[in-house]
């Protein structure tokens, strides 16, 4: 799976979020909307070649849902992060963020009870 821009993802992260919608409302769902129209038209455009996202027709308008899930690519990307920045340890990747300050220790507990749950 092709890794996104960080223009396509943030407008992928709207597209998702409203499983799917017209560019105008795509543009709505983007926290910061200082993306011109034409601009975020064409990085759909983009997303739909790039066969993330598909075009239906209603009227004179296209309305574009996800073919990709939101969950299915991170867990490519998130995993070829591991791989290439963390020698595909996961530890590695939490001690980073504990080292970073970016991690409490009640976060770190909380992590450990999910996936205690997760066992069971």
């Amino acid at each position: 799976m092709e890794k996104l821009t960080i223009q396509e993802e943030e407008a992928m992260l709207a597209i998702w979020k409203l499983n799917g919608g017209f560019v105008k409302e795509i543009l709505q769902a983007i926290p910061h909307q200082d993306i011109p129209y034409t601009t975020l038209a064409s990085t759909v455009k983009n997303l739909e070649k790039k066969e993330f996202v598909k075009g239906l027709k209603y009227a004179n308008a296209l309305r574009y849902e996800p073919i990709v899930s939101e969950v299915d690519y991170k867990k490519v990307h998130m995993g070829n992060i591991v791989q290439d920045y963390f020698q595909n340890s996961y530890k590695a990747l939490v001690n980073f963020f504990v080292e970073e300050n970016n991690l409490s220790a009640k976060e770190l507990k909380e992590i450990i009870a999910l996936i205690e749950q997760s066992k069971k």
